[in-house]
């Protein structure tokens, strides 16, 4: 069970940092978010990373 919810923060941070700027190319730049918003998305994109990848280090360790 940690496993898979490790591997869903895991996941999830990723696209959470990946979608942080939340815009389209420039073409609807009044819904992209502002500088703060982004790092903040971001931040918790990079919690949740390191969350998840600790979680699924401590389910490995513990199966060995």
């Amino acid at each position: 069970m940690k496993t898979i919810i490790g591997s869903i923060l895991v996941v999830g941070g990723l696209m959470a940092m990946a979608g942080s700027a939340n815009d389209c190319d420039g073409a609807c730049m009044d819904t992209a978010n502002t500088l703060g918003e982004m790092l903040m998305v971001a931040g918790a994109g990079l919690t949740a990373m390191a969350v998840g990848g600790l979680m699924l280090i401590k389910a490995n360790l513990v199966n060995e």
